[in-house]
């Protein structure tokens, strides 16, 4: 298949952009990204100022992975929007933003399977698409920092679908009330719209397993479920489709992400609406990408009629690069925006950056290596 490449020159990553109904101001978005700060799974005056430091007039935040419900967790101090508490807490962190100027999405998330039963109502077993747990070689994050392992999941069944559905659909409507500006789903990284999606996960027999059709079904009615709620120029999603996180992999990456835009495609035409975007990671965190990966993302940003984003391992120089051959229309960063809050400002002036200390991305403090990155100026 010939790859098109779109015409180069004509933007940078200071370029504005119209996604959906919001105007950005520039394409530099800052990714999802856990950081295990929210107690209880209450967002808090510590998460209000950490969004607030990193927000840019025009500028897009993805928050970090949010859980959608009671059984949707797998990980110390994460946040949840599934109760009135949550919903409430959320509105200060959202205001934070948008005084600033900013647009914020909710990144909603199930885990699935890479859970442990300490997390689980009741100690049950974690619910996915499969009974296989997740390796010995990923380690299970316990509520007091060690490591485990995760805990043997429970197969749903086809009748209990739609509940799990449903949880996202609630979380998403939770969203809005909070004030977020729009969702994006997480269907990345081995959680739980992963392990339908990939084979090396999904084994099952029924209508949610083996074909294509079928694993993509879980997230297209997650999917259809959102829209309905909040309307599809509200609602992005992540994919992860090389990623090999929690056991997820594929016999057939592109084939599966073709597929996933195709049905996307599809819902965006008989909607008469374009969702806000879609956003692809491939490869490792520094960056580096094999052939293969590097035809998968142009393959999609030719098949996806709407705003396509590139995240991982970008720097300034190949995020510029990238915006100017048309390979994306934004780059999500990540790392980089935890240890410079002011990172657009960098960017823009050619500063040098601070160092990330990872050691600190997911400890409880909420000050040291989370709000205490100095600023080029004061905020």
């Amino acid at each position: 298949m010939a790859i098109e490449r779109h015409e180069e020159g004509k933007s940078d990553l200071f370029s504005p952009y119209k996604m959906s109904r919001w105007q950005l101001n520039h394409r530099v978005a800052m990714a999802p990204l856990t950081r295990c700060r929210a107690p209880n799974q209450m967002p808090n005056e510590a998460l209000a100022r950490y969004y607030a430091q990193r927000a840019t007039a025009g500028g897009l935040i993805i928050s970090e992975a949010t859980v959608v419900s009671h059984v949707g967790s797998g990980y110390p101090r994460t946040p949840g929007i599934y109760t009135e508490e949550q919903v409430e807490c959320w509105k200060k962190v959202v205001d934070a933003v948008h005084d600033k100027g900013g647009v914020f999405f909710c990144q909603l998330w199930h885990v699935g399977r890479c859970s442990h039963h300490v997390y689980q109502p009741d100690g049950g077993a974690p619910v996915s698409s499969t009974n296989k747990a997740v390796s010995e070689r990923w380690p299970a994050t316990m509520p007091d920092g060690s490591n485990g392992l995760f805990s043997q999941p429970r197969a749903l069944t086809a009748e209990e679908v739609p509940e799990i559905v449903d949880q996202f659909r609630r979380a998403a409507i939770n969203a809005m009330r909070a004030g977020f500006d729009g969702v994006e789903l997480h269907g990345a990284y081995g959680y739980i719209i992963d392990q339908f999606l990939k084979d090396g996960i999904n084994d099952r027999t029924d209508e949610y397993g083996g074909s294509l059709e079928n694993r993509c079904k879980f997230l297209m009615r997650v999917m259809q479920a959102v829209v309905a709620a909040i309307g599809i120029d509200r609602v992005g999603l992540k994919i992860t489709p090389t990623v090999y996180a929690q056991d997820a992999h594929d016999s057939n990456p592109l084939a599966l992400s073709l597929a996933v835009v195709e049905r996307i495609n599809k819902l965006q035409e008989a909607m008469g609406l374009k969702m806000t975007h879609l956003q692809v990671q491939v490869g490792s965190l520094d960056g580096r990408r094999t052939e293969e990966e590097k035809e998968l993302l142009w393959e999609l940003r030719n098949a996806y009629d709407g705003t396509y984003m590139l995240s991982g391992g970008f720097n300034k120089e190949v995020g510029m690069k990238a915006i100017s051959e048309g390979a994306a229309d934004l780059i999500a960063y990540g790392r980089l925006f935890i240890s410079n809050p002011d990172l657009v400002r960098r960017f823009q002036v050619n500063a040098p950056l601070i160092k990330y200390d990872y050691a600190v991305f997911y400890t409880p403090d909420p000050i040291i290596g989370y709000t205490n990155y100095p600023f080029l100026e004061n905020p």
